[in-house]
């Protein structure tokens, strides 16, 4: 295999999720052979000291590795800034890099998978980034991996010369799309991701994802997926920034390894339909969910009465 590709861990004040995600990734049969720096962000608040001292001390203590690097900031710079600046350091270093945040859990074969994805779609202009994520979606029909539209960031790839593109631009992004545009962003309208282009310029976010997800749309780049997840986050219990309780997303992880990544290099029809229709789903049982909350506060009155 190729040198592999750096590790960057981003971690804050969840000792607990921090604790499972280094232990799930120790398991990967790559850990020994692999880089890891891990950026630690200063707490925010009084209240978040505690659990960010005790997420450090836990860190410090990691084994497994070939080897740890740990950038401890002095003053809270947000999960937005961490990132960009992190991922800049070691892509520009290495060339290429592997993306974790303090609340995903890993196949042992996460790695392997994530390497082998990066060795093969190297020479490849069109294919600019690799999640190790997908979504619970029926995988008949599907190829190991597929490439589409859309970026996942739960636990993720990319190489320097396309990481160079990235643009935090919030105006610039705005004036430059179409309503077209919005609209296949959108996944052609069954997801609102151009609501966080919107949040961010208002002020109630501040987020770095959705600008990665731009810069690759605007290029024309395509991601790859693996059809079975190589992840599952566990911070999908409200402990998390911007994320909200939901199981929706569980699924599996892939205990198999992917050797074959020779794919016709164009979006999946099939998977984007899935993918579509498991957003549609989501709203359907968020409806429903304020539908049948709403039915019981009215019940509930009409008994007191």
């Amino acid at each position: 295999m190729n040198h592999l590709a750096p590790i960057v861990l981003f971690v804050y004040n969840r000792p607990e999720h921090t604790k499972q995600t280094l232990a799930a990734l120790q398991k990967n049969t790559l850990a020994p052979e692999t880089e890891l720096f891990i950026y630690s962000d200063a707490a925010k608040n009084t209240a978040a000291q505690a659990n960010v001292d005790e997420v450090r001390k836990m860190i410090m203590a990691i084994t497994g590795f070939k080897k740890l690097t740990i950038v401890k900031q002095e003053k809270n710079i947000g999960l937005a800034n961490s990132i960009i600046s992190g991922v800049s350091e070691i892509v520009n270093k290495y060339g290429k890099v592997i993306v974790l945040e303090d609340d995903l859990l890993t196949s042992p074969h996460f790695l392997t998978f994530m390497n082998n994805a990066l060795n093969y779609h190297k020479e490849n202009p069109n294919v600019w980034h690799i999640s190790g994520w997908n979504y619970p979606i029926e995988q008949e029909g599907l190829s190991d991996t597929f490439l589409w539209r859309a970026m996942n960031c739960w636990g993720w790839a990319t190489w320097a010369d396309r990481w160079q593109h990235f643009d935090k631009n919030t105006e610039q992004l705005i004036e430059q799309f179409s309503k077209d545009d919005i609209s296949n962003f959108n996944l052609d309208g069954t997801e609102d991701f151009w609501g966080q282009v919107l949040a961010n310029k208002a002020g109630e976010i501040n987020t770095w994802a959705i600008y990665w997800y731009a810069t690759i749309f605007k290029n024309k780049g395509l991601c790859l997926n693996p059809s079975q997840t190589y992840v599952d986050n566990i911070g999908l219990d409200g402990s998390g920034e911007h994320c909200d309780a939901n199981d929706a997303y569980e699924s599996q992880l892939n205990s198999n390894i992917i050797n074959n990544f020779g794919i016709e290099i164009i979006e999946s029809k099939i998977a984007l339909s899935r993918i579509q229709k498991f957003y549609k789903s989501l709203k359907k049982s968020f409806i429903t969910r304020v539908v049948n909350k709403l039915a019981r506060v009215i019940l509930k009155k009409n008994l007191i009465k």
